[in-house]
């Protein structure tokens, strides 16, 4: 007779949940892992002086919200570069740490600016203006981020053994299991540099915003020297790679295997693919457009550059589509569609933040305690929403996050019109701004990376068997692209509802620009509406052709 076995309990429920979504993976962790881990770290470090570089642009540049819309635009557009960089990648892959050398001299070029502005002012000044110096820095770390991150995608597949410690092929259902786990740990390594930058953050901005200007100065000064080893850690994880290639080499050696079998087994060099002009001739021709209409400054540009950029990843896609079957297709194709759409939404902004910080009295400190908020329990939502995200279609997913983000942006457009004053009156001053903030921030930072997850692997089940890297980076670049529309959706409303915040001349002390929020609330509500529309209308008019979603 058998018994059956005793319940388990509100604590033991808890702790195999514990054991199955988070201890495993750190069981499952290999040393191979760590160089890719480390440039994805870095990565998520870079968020160390977003912070401080919201509050110089704010207190020290005369730039207007539609121009840090547009600037945000092309900071983007680097990111699709991912589709020839990640061929370049392939083509190259014996040299491909070089790319990481090249991109981590570009985000030091790019922090080494903003000291030069912080710590040598009038030196600067005697070269370019201010302005001129800003741009630069924020185009440079961008391009610079995109070439360590094509590396370190292609760093994970070299840190998934094919053979175990004696040389033996390792089962394709357990490399399929380490290839799962390499890419969660990933995603891990990135959150967790966000979360410790901005516990750095919150210690030392504390108490920032009362001292003299002087001292303010010499704090984010601070903030961006630390942020130089950004560049050190991803250049730390090659060095480290290339360590543990040539310590497995000399074991198979020893094990009598000539060099060649030693590289063989461990996958380190292979031979390049065959040159895909149609990718690289389509990168080249986007990197000269974009760099012509750029210089030229035309009217217009941004659009020219998203039109043409559009037009090459869209004839890329028809090209890789014709592998598919025709049912493959429809559903490839409406599901471009929804998340193009999801992504591609505008937002309210810079001024939204300005006004955070002039009129709620946001500081330093504390929007560094709502990012640590809101880094940690994106950590905790990757592994709470993990089933969810496993079993519901897309158009679900992105249904719910649709509904689920319109209710969350409500509590800000409260605020504007005086929610915190009322709620704080009602509850001897507890449920103030930063209250509300507070909650609202832990509420919605999940729902970022509860998109991006089913997204990448849409992206990684739907790629043709023999096309996979290829179809990979033209896909990326395509959901990248969405976000650059985002970015000119953004410049529109920024140019509809005119948001400005105080500008002092830095010599004079004289007030140039005046603050004025007046219009920010109807761009709240403006952009909360298209937000809410235009993902549930895509889903509806998907369900009535022939296109389907995964």
């Amino acid at each position: 007779m058998t018994t059956a076995p005793p319940a388990l309990g509100l604590a033991g429920t808890v702790g195999r949940w514990l054991d199955a979504n988070i201890f495993a993976l750190g069981r499952e962790m290999r040393l191979s892992y760590l160089p890719p881990l480390m440039v994805y770290a870095a990565a998520g470090i870079s968020g160390l002086t977003a912070i401080v570089g919201t509050f110089y642009v704010k207190e020290r540049l005369g730039l207007s919200a539609e121009f840090l819309a547009a600037l945000g635009f092309w900071m983007m557009l680097p990111w699709a570069l991912k589709m020839p960089l990640g061929h370049l990648v392939d083509l190259v892959w014996r040299w491909k740490s070089l790319l990481v050398y090249l991109g981590a001299g570009l985000i030091t070029l790019s922090l080494l600016i903003m000291i030069g502005l912080l710590g040598h002012l009038d030196a600067m000044r005697a070269v370019a203006s201010v302005e001129a110096w800003y741009v630069t820095s924020a185009l440079l770390g961008p391009i610079g981020f995109v070439l360590q991150d094509v590396v370190a995608d292609a760093m994970t597949v070299e840190a998934v053994p094919r053979v175990d410690a004696n040389g033996h092929p390792l089962p394709l259902e357990n490399r399929k299991s380490m290839h799962v786990t390499m890419q969660t740990l990933g995603r891990v390594a990135i959150i967790t540099g966000g979360i410790l930058v901005s516990v750095v953050n919150v210690f030392v901005l504390q108490g920032v915003g009362e001292l003299p200007d002087a001292q303010k100065a010499a704090a984010y000064l601070f903030v961006y020297e630390l942020a130089l080893i950004i560049p050190l850690v991803s250049v730390a994880g090659v060095l480290f790679a290339s360590w543990l290639r040539r310590r497995d080499i000399k074991r198979f050696l020893a094990r009598g295997h000539s060099r060649q079998e030693s590289e063989a087994l461990l996958g380190v060099y292979t031979d390049p693919p065959p040159v895909n002009w149609w990718i690289l001739g389509g990168g080249l021709a986007f990197t000269a457009i974009s760099l012509s209409v750029g210089l030229s400054r035309i009217p217009g540009g941004e659009e020219i550059i998203f039109t043409v950029s559009m037009a090459i990843v869209l004839f890329l896609m028809w090209r890789l589509t014709g592998e598919l079957e025709p049912d493959a297709r429809n559903v490839l194709v409406g599901t471009a569609i929804l998340i193009f759409v999801f992504r591609a939404i505008p937002g309210p902004g810079a001024g939204s933040t300005w006004w955070m910080i002039d009129s709620l009295g946001f500081d330093q400190q504390f929007l560094a305690t709502l990012s640590l908020i809101g880094a940690t329990l994106t950590l905790a939502g990757m592994f709470i929403f993990r089933r969810f995200m496993a079993e519901r279609s897309i158009a679900y997913i992105i249904g719910a996050l649709t509904i689920a983000g319109t209710f969350l942006s409500l509590p800000t457009i409260g605020m504007y019109y005086g929610l915190h004053e009322w709620t704080a009156a009602h509850t001897g001053g507890v449920v103030d701004a930063r209250f509300i903030a507070v909650i609202d921030t832990a509420l919605e930072s999940p729902l970022g990376q509860i998109a991006m997850i089913p997204m990448l692997a849409w992206i990684a089940n739907s790629a043709p068997e023999k096309l996979k890297a290829t179809f990979f980076a033209v896909m990326a670049s395509f959901t990248n692209l969405a976000l650059s529309a985002s970015q000119l959706g953004t410049k529109y409303m920024n140019d509809i509802f005119v948001i400005t915040r105080e500008v002092r001349d830095p010599d004079s002390g004289q007030i140039t620009i005046a603050a004025d929020y007046s219009e920010l609330g109807m761009l709240l509500i403006t952009v909360t509406m298209i937000g809410f529309a235009l993902p549930l209308l895509s889903i509806i008019l998907l369900k009535h052709t022939r296109f389907r979603n995964a």
